[in-house]
């Protein structure tokens, strides 16, 4: 990334931030992955309970290797014979990390679920919700938000499950109602009830899909 991009990201980041804080969400800008990492670091206490959606932009800044010490309890569904149990102790964690489909200039975070077990997390039960992005996520409004979860990131995702859906043929969202479909749950978080429950952490770097 050249210099001007990295001017134009640190920018836009700061329109972003005061558009989240207006919504009760708490924004902060990294100007590189190394930088994310120790904000998110910053922002998990030692000891803390955590659990995480599909998250690529969370292992792509190292944050999920560096929880897995004896100084966190991570709990990784991906290690878990029982995955239902994984996924629903992340309803009672202290920590919930995830990746973001999208999100608006003035802070609307948008996000797809097949499952539903990371959008309804984002929703309600962790204490605190961490979401890693790139400013590849970054929208002008909540239709172009939205137009990016349905046309881009839901695309690579089945393409990346393997899943037999039209858009993982064709690379754009046919709408449809395939038995393998992942756009189950649409999530569009306008506000956050309670303070410094939702951080966002952008990151000047291209990120996960």
């Amino acid at each position: 990334m050249n210099d001007f991009e990295s001017l134009r990201n640190a920018k836009l980041a700061q329109v972003v931030i005061k558009g989240l804080a207006s919504r009760n969400m708490t924004g902060h800008y990294a100007a590189s992955r190394e930088e994310a990492l120790r904000i998110a670091l910053d922002l998990i206490p030692k000891h803390s309970t955590i659990t995480m959606g599909g998250g690529v932009s969370v292992e792509e800044i190292g944050l999920k290797d560096a929880l897995k010490t004896k100084d966190y309890t991570f709990i990784d569904r991906d290690e878990c014979e029982d995955k239902r149990a994984a996924m629903l102790a992340a309803y009672d964690a202290d920590v919930f990390l995830s990746g973001i489909n999208a999100l608006s200039r003035d802070g609307v975070l948008v996000n797809i679920d097949g499952n539903a077990n990371r959008v309804s997390a984002i929703a309600q039960g962790p204490r605190h919700v961490i979401f890693i992005a790139g400013m590849n996520k970054v929208c002008s409004d909540v239709d172009e938000a939205m137009k990016r979860a349905r046309n881009v990131a839901a695309p690579i995702n089945a393409q990346r499950f393997d899943l037999n859906t039209p858009c993982a043929k064709t690379g754009t969202c046919f709408d449809c109602k395939s038995p393998d479909t992942i756009c189950c749950q649409f999530l569009i978080t306008r506000f956050s009830r309670h303070p410094e429950r939702i951080h966002v952490i952008l990151v000047n770097d291209n990120l996960g899909f």
